[in-house]
């Protein structure tokens, strides 16, 4: 049970920044990200950043920017 905690402990609050930064490595890209605890959050969303490398989530309107 303490390793599950742990494991909790480690991933990232969802929503908590306006803007995110990604990576290639990052796609295909989600909202919440993969990093991020999803019981406090909205379902996920894939988000097509690839074609302008930018892209908001309809949910939360958190900004992601593709730097590379």
């Amino acid at each position: 049970m303490a390793a599950a905690a742990a494991a909790v402990s480690t991933k990232a609050m969802p929503n908590t920044q306006k803007t995110y930064k990604v990576s290639r490595a990052d796609l295909p890209l989600s909202c919440p990200m993969p990093d991020m605890m999803v019981w406090c959050s909205h379902p996920k969303v894939y988000l097509p950043i690839e074609a302008t490398g930018k892209a908001k989530c309809p949910y939360c309107s958190a900004d992601f920017v593709l730097v590379n």
